[in-house]
């Protein structure tokens, strides 16, 4: 086998164990999701980024895609919160955020390499954004879309849905941003180094 076909043929490996983990940890509690109330403290961003590092923006979206379809069929089959059937039922938040995960992670980690900050420095930044993305237009959509079912369903006041969404944003969302940041780069730096070879 040549050296080309062996490099491709590990790169599918690293992308399919990646791709596994990601179905692991939907699918099996304080793997993937931690309950923090109503709702859950995500760390899957964390695969997501760790791949998009490592093989690029398009097998970042591939591998959050594939996370998101999950999201969305357990929305319809086994819920893991609350809300997730309210919510998660609408592709728009359950896989488009996840797929931009890995396309802005992915490239802003390719922008920030081109500067003078150095491999980690660029990872972190990368998956603040990345993990920030999801997030934000998780919450933001929920906000645009179900503001009043979402209200409805917390047994509270349309008027207190965005302080309550706010909060979720500064409590979850810079908890899983921040972990990202540190995780991240402390996995994918040693796959970069055996990718390269």
């Amino acid at each position: 086998m040549s050296s080309r076909n062996e490099n491709k043929t590990f790169k599918l490996a690293i992308l399919g164990v990646l791709t596994a983990i990601v179905i692991i940890q939907t699918f099996i509690p304080f793997l993937g999701y931690i309950p923090v109330g109503p709702l859950s403290l995500t760390i899957i961003p964390i695969t997501v980024i760790v791949t998009a590092f490592v093989f690029g923006p398009k097998n970042g979206a591939i591998v959050g895609g594939i996370w998101g379809l999950i999201t969305f069929i357990r929305a319809f089959i086994a819920p893991t919160s609350p809300l997730a059937p309210l919510i998660f039922t609408n592709p728009l938040i359950s896989v488009v955020p996840r797929i931009l995960i890995g396309v802005i992670a992915g490239y802003a980690f390719i922008a920030f390499s081109k500067t003078k900050l150095r491999s980690a420095g660029s990872m972190r930044i990368a998956a603040l954004l990345g993990t920030m993305t999801n997030t934000i237009l998780v919450l933001g959509l929920t906000y645009l879309f179900y503001k009043e079912p979402y209200a409805n369903a917390m047994d509270m006041d349309v008027s207190e849905v965005l302080p309550a969404i706010l909060y979720i944003l500064v409590t979850n969302g810079i908890a899983e941003a921040v972990l990202a940041a540190i995780i991240a780069p402390i996995i994918a730096r040693p796959l970069l180094k055996l990718n390269k070879k």
